[in-house]
């Protein structure tokens, strides 16, 4: 039986097999949801062939772009872009100019 070691040096990522930290739980959750819409397929009755067939093209694709992300974002590249897509693009202020400039204390006297 073959024996996978899981790489694990001090301050480094999990690394098995070239995938690194979350591309690993991506990975694995990825192939358990094909099993499962597999078995579910197979349970209704559709013909065992095209529930292979899904499933040998979707694992397949599946690995592919999780190996494509680990390597074109790294081990925490894929964090920063879901980061910079949560970022705004613009910050919008709609108090009135006279208010931007003015000290608080002003303000505050101001407004009383």
């Amino acid at each position: 039986m073959a024996e996978y070691s899981i790489n694990k040096g001090i301050n480094h990522p999990v690394e098995f097999k070239g995938l690194k930290s979350q591309y690993l739980y991506i990975f694995a959750g990825g192939l358990l949801a094909i099993f499962v819409v597999f078995a579910i397929m197979y349970i209704m009755g559709i013909d065992q062939w095209i529930c292979i067939g899904f499933a040998i093209i979707t694992a397949s694709l599946l690995i592919y772009i999780t190996f494509r992300m680990n390597e074109k974002y790294g081990t925490h590249g894929l964090m920063k872009l879901f980061a910079r897509l949560n970022h705004p693009k613009y910050i919008i202020n709609r108090k009135a100019v006279t208010h931007l400039f003015t000290d608080k204390r002003e303000r505050i006297n101001y407004e009383k």
